[in-house]
């Protein structure tokens, strides 16, 4: 067991996959979404108020078809990222396993051993209360 396989696994993405990590990172955070909320409302505000530079007026259909386009892509790297997260945590779980059970080997091979002492602590105590006795 030298390696945690965690660290293996990163070291073998694809530009691809850090990519959609990174984006899916940045995506649940609290920063896009207010990033986001900005720039419906400085969409909408610009289409309500302008006179001159309306390019979609109320009801916002660009904006509609815009924030469609967004989830059509954003659902599958979403996606790609969580079957990688669950690949991960599968080969993680496997790893854990193993280090359990060799540790679960080892405990009780030394209460074997601890057993064995105490055996032999008991029979030498008992030899020399017999002799006192004696």
């Amino acid at each position: 067991m030298n390696e945690h396989p965690i660290i293996n696994h990163k070291k073998d993405l694809s530009r691809g996959q850090r990519a959609a990590d990174r984006m899916t990172a940045f995506l649940g955070s609290w920063a896009f979404i207010l990033l986001f909320i900005f720039f419906l409302v400085i969409w909408m505000i610009i289409n309500i108020l302008a006179a001159m530079y309306r390019w979609d007026p109320y009801p916002f259909i660009l904006l509609n078809l815009v924030l469609s386009c967004i989830a059509a892509i954003q659902g599958p790297v979403i996606m790609m990222s969580q079957n990688r997260h669950t690949d991960r945590d599968r080969v993680a779980a496997k790893y854990d396993y193993a280090v359990n059970r060799k540790a679960e080997k080892e405990i009780q091979l030394i209460q074997k051993e601890l057993h064995i002492i105490k055996q032999l602590l008991d029979t030498s105590s008992r030899k020399k209360t017999t002799k006192k006795h004696i």
